[in-house]
């Protein structure tokens, strides 16, 4: 692995994490020439900690829900403050964890915070039961996801490129839905826009993006940085915050222990369903985000790595466990964060060291965690807007990168109209009954439950090998073309791949006639699993056997080359090539990675 200058301090601290795992992770990435920092570099320390606080002020989005959760049940002041600096100390833990590789953690960077996706349900049990239900619950739902994050690799049915992207998309839709009102000064007791609210929440905006579109050094780093350094500075001058607010934060002892809220833990058997359903959304919301990490680290990604999924899953898990346990929050991967990689391009998971480490200090300093949630709400409205456009954006990338087909449109088309729908008329749902309610309170959850019920639905007659008649002597380019890209879109497959082997099952049939055909009759099979495509051309014909080599000058001026060019072109065409007989028939077996 390369440190590049780091500090020792540094360098020491993340060589003990990395001692956490067994090995280092074996990967085949190629490096995209759009990072600075790619996921195993590490930034010289002053970058390095400048880099962590970004995400830092990413990840306090998070803690806006803890407030509304204590705010449904009537709670304290202080009762919030305890909450939130628990979820803190565990929010900093979860994310250096998540950047360990292996079974405990996906080894990205990938941080974590307080859960919009638990907001319904943890609402539903303070109302129920208060505080207690609300941990007991939280652990058990962590709990679950642990063991499920076990069983993910025979799941993956369940989550194809394209409902992983639609979750992902979708988060970033219903963080609009949260930062737009906030950017242009809405609340409940001003629904209307309030124009010097909307005047700082641009100008914050734009403070964000100037140096990520016309900035060519340093400063193309540090957007979420100057964005807010300008944003408060033009608060402090327009009396949206003033230092009387920001002192009154330090009045407090400089440093103090989270407590936890009295009471305990209890569980109800009622509230399962809407907790297990809503602990399948947030796994399934994880798996979208590390998806999205490995396609942001590797130029040439084909699929979901499950086994880095499954480990970020069980991170979380354990994430939302021990909140549960210690008194705060559910977890769950912060994805306003991966807005901040693709808009900086620094993706090294050695932030998350810095970053979990300061989040926990926070937890442990009244003032410094009182005077981050001070942040003017235009201010954090900009925040949220500016990671939003690539987080949405990086979704749609992951879900277009394979082709659909009737099926897979309506699955997904199907489950992002009624997602967005929860946020442009909530007021839909509002006589849903109890136990599921917490589902159509989440645009995530409805969408990805959806999703994944018609993917499931539509595979229905889903045929796994395909057959093609051809006659050899006709234009077979257009029936290849044809059947080939129809079944590239009901099986999911990538175009670059589908285009391989229409090349190579048009170049064997256009020149079949120098294999002493005894019947013009060719068939074409093609099977799919995810992981490769088999293609099978069966003609009544000897076996041959196809050229390694490209054909001299020679060959090629005496006829016979061209017979040898097209073998050859149909061997580089696949990744394996090799004869076999069926019956009186020869078979070309045609083999290709995906």
């Amino acid at each position: 692995m390369a440190y590049g200058t780091a500090s020792a301090p540094v360098s020491r601290l993340w060589q003990a994490v990395l001692s956490l795992s067994d090995a280092e992770r074996k990967t085949r990435r190629k490096r995209p020439a759009t990072l600075a920092y790619d996921v195993d570099e590490v930034p010289p320390a002053s970058l390095s900690i400048a880099l962590a606080l970004q995400h830092v002020l990413a990840m306090s989005v998070g803690w806006i829900y803890v407030i509304i959760a204590v705010d449904a049940m009537g709670g304290t002041g202080g009762q919030a403050q305890s909450l939130l600096r628990v979820s803190m100390i565990v929010s900093g833990l979860t994310t250096i964890l998540q950047a360990r590789g292996g079974r405990l953690g996906s080894g990205y960077l990938n941080p974590a915070s307080c859960s919009l996706t638990y907001l319904a349900p943890t609402i539903l049990a303070v109302r129920v039961g208060g505080f207690p239900l609300v941990f007991g619950m939280t652990a058990m739902n962590g709990a679950f996801t642990a063991v499920l994050s076990r069983f993910l690799r025979r799941l993956r049915i369940l989550f194809p490129p394209d409902v992983t992207g639609l979750i992902v998309s979708i988060v970033g839709i219903q963080l609009v839905a949260i930062g737009c009102p906030k950017l242009l000064g809405r609340s409940p007791s001003h629904p209307d826009a309030y124009m010097p609210a909307t005047f700082l929440g641009l100008i914050t905006l734009f403070a964000m993006i100037a140096p990520s579109v016309w900035s060519k050094g340093r400063l193309r780093l540090f957007p979420i940085l100057i964005g807010l350094a300008v944003g408060h500075v033009v608060a402090l001058y327009m009396g949206v915050l003033t230092w009387s607010q920001i002192r009154a934060q330090w009045a407090q002892p400089l440093f103090g222990l989270p407590h936890r809220i009295s009471g305990g833990m209890a569980f109800r058997p009622s509230l399962l369903i809407p907790f297990l359903a809503i602990g399948v959304a947030a796994t399934l919301k994880t798996v979208g985000d590390v998806t999205l990490c490995q396609k942001m680290n590797d130029a040439e990604w084909r699929r979901t790595d499950m086994e880095s999924v499954s480990g970020g899953v069980m991170a979380n898990s354990i994430g939302t466990m021990t909140s549960g346990l210690l008194g705060g929050f559910a977890q769950n991967n912060a994805s306003a964060c991966l807005g901040v990689e693709l808009a900086t391009g620094v993706t090294s998971r050695a932030l998350a060291v810095p970053a979990g480490l300061i989040v926990g200090l926070l937890a442990f300093v009244p003032g410094l965690a009182g005077t981050f949630a001070l942040m003017p709400q235009p201010v954090m409205g900009a925040l949220l807007i500016y990671s939003t456009c690539f987080l949405m954006l990086g979704g749609l990338q992951v879900m277009t990168a394979r082709m659909l087909d009737a099926r897979r449109i309506f699955a997904i088309g199907i489950a992002l109209v009624f997602g967005i729908s929860v946020e442009v008329a909530p007021e839909l749902y509002r006589n849903a009954p109890e136990l599921i309610r917490p589902i159509f309170a989440s645009s995530t959850a409805l969408a990805t439950i959806i999703a994944v019920a018609l993917s499931l639905l539509f595979r229905i007659g889903l045929k796994k090998v395909s057959r093609l008649d051809l006659q050899y002597g006709k234009d077979n380019l257009g029936a290849i073309s044809r059947f080939m890209e129809d079944q590239g879109s009901a099986w999911g497959m990538r175009h670059d791949v589908v285009q391989r082997g229409i090349d190579a099952v048009y170049e064997f049939v256009t020149n079949a006639g120098d294999l002493q055909l005894r019947s013009p009759e060719i068939i074409v099979r093609a099977q799919f699993d995810e992981f490769h495509l088999d293609i099978e051309i069966q003609y009544d014909g000897p076996t041959i056997e196809l050229a390694a080599r490209m054909p001299t000058v020679e060959e090629l001026a005496a006829g016979t080359g061209v017979a040898l060019l097209s073998q050859y072109m149909i061997r580089e065409s696949a990744d394996d090539v090799r004869m076999k007989r069926a019956g009186d028939s020869s078979v070309l077996c045609l083999h290709f990675e995906h």
